[in-house]
């Protein structure tokens, strides 16, 4: 076990989750390309834009297969850093061929190759986060001093990592936008997965000090995998937190639009307010995990899920162009407020998932989160395609934007309706660690 270990293999597991927390939240620097890619080179309209990008993330919904197949399929006695790799070789083999495209490919043909990436991404991802509920099942008693992979610490850390991707990939891609080819920025993006997948295949898993857990095949995991759904603080938590999304519909393409085509807000200004969102969600990692980690899941929870509907409100307000006849400018709104609601939608994801860990069975950590991550692709789906129909039925158009603030309030009212049965989470999240003490 790491704590036992001396920390080394503590420092080489928190160097290898770091690269890969990091690249992933790195991630939002070609998408925010892709964006602009499809409206202005490919001319699609806000409900095109916004089903192309629902739909890219099909392959996070097979995230329990590959969770499975992470559990009990050992490539070389490996079972998490072959994945990892994987992951990233996929990745940079889609974005390359994208660079490497003409830049008139057809909708279907990127978006098959988005598709690829994001199967990539997901592989990747479920391998991370096994390894982030393994350490956490390490309890600090089994040392003399807590080790920081335990009690959410290490949960807080990816978070940070993570978060620190976002914020240096939104940055450079709204400063690149305006002076690089998009297939440039693919290609950068490219070649530093390559190098993430280099870096990768050179560490043996043995050297992490993983937690042994004995492998009976996908049968027996997905056995394990579905005694765990029947605990009903686990199957009511998460048919709660998949909900929580899929209820809310989307409109993300729509204010995309809106705040491009209407307000003609520069898309330097979009960077800098994915900049201001992704830095608010650094600070709630370190927040969260000094002050937050206490309190109980379900108050702090629902406590996001209120306020996420309070700043669509705050949304219906701007577009509606309340804050403008107090004379704050529509970029300024757009980079605070814009900003902080896009990322706030994920804050709950943090607390979340340090309850289920510690919830989680051993033996089946990796299968358990990547069914959690899977039930939350799905539900952004739907919720995608919810919005899509929202958009539908209050008109609402690249040109024909009055219909916006009546969507921005179904929305809202939409986003505040799971508060009223939070009561499927469970209030105490030490109560599995204090059985076992």
């Amino acid at each position: 076990m790491v704590a036992s270990d001396g920390g080394g293999g503590g420092k080489l597991t928190k160097k290898v989750l770091g690269l890969g927390y990091w690249v992933q939240g790195f991630r939002c620097f070609p998408w925010l390309v892709v964006s602009f890619y499809l409206k202005d080179g490919l001319n699609v309209d806000p409900s095109i834009l916004q089903i192309l990008q629902s739909s890219a993330n099909l392959p996070m919904v097979g995230k329990p297969l590959y969770g499975l197949v992470s559990d009990s399929v050992y490539i070389s006695g490996q079972h998490r850093v072959p994945y990892i790799a994987l992951g990233a070789f996929l990745q940079a083999l889609s974005w390359l061929v994208i660079a490497i495209s003409p830049s008139n490919m057809s909708i279907f043909t990127i978006s098959i190759y988005l598709l690829l990436s994001n199967l990539g991404a997901s592989i990747a991802e479920v391998a991370n986060d096994a390894i982030v509920a393994e350490m956490a099942k390490q309890t600090p008693s089994s040392t003399k001093h807590p080790h920081p992979s335990s009690s959410g610490n290490l949960q807080s850390f990816v978070w940070i990592a993570s978060s620190a991707g976002g914020v240096l990939g939104n940055l450079l891609g709204g400063i690149f936008i305006g002076r690089f080819s998009p297939q440039s920025m693919f290609l950068y993006f490219g070649l530093l997965l390559a190098l993430q997948f280099f870096i990768t295949i050179s560490v043996r898993e043995s050297s992490l000090g993983l937690p042994k857990s004995p492998s009976g095949g996908i049968r027996k995991q997905l056995s394990q995998l579905l005694v765990a759904l029947r605990k009903p603080e686990i199957s009511y938590s998460i048919s709660w937190f998949t909900a929580s999304y899929a209820i809310i519909p989307a409109l993300t393409g729509t204010m995309f639009f809106y705040q491009t085509q209407y307000l003609k807000i520069d898309s330097s200004v979009l960077g800098i307010s994915k900049v201001f969102g992704q830095a608010t969600m650094l600070l709630w990692g370190i927040i969260y995990n000094q002050y937050f980690k206490s309190v109980p899941p379900r108050k702090l929870i629902s406590a996001i899920q209120a306020m996420m509907a309070f700043l669509m409100i705050s949304d219906f307000l701007f577009v509606r162009g309340f804050y403008r006849q107090m004379g704050v400018p529509d970029s300024l709104y757009v980079v605070i407020f814009s900003g902080f609601l896009e990322v706030l939608f994920f804050f709950k994801i943090l607390p979340f998932s340090v309850l289920i860990a510690q919830m989680c069975p051993p033996g089946c950590e990796g299968s358990i989160m990547a069914f959690l991550m899977s039930c939350v692709a799905l539900a952004l789906i739907v919720s995608g395609y919810l919005g899509v129909a929202l958009a539908s039925c209050i008109k609402v158009t690249a040109s024909d934007f009055s219909g916006l603030p009546l969507g921005l309030l179904i929305q809202a009212t939409c986003t505040l309706l799971p508060t009223f049965w939070s009561s499927c989470i469970p209030d105490k999240v030490e109560t599995k660690a204090k059985r076992k003490d």
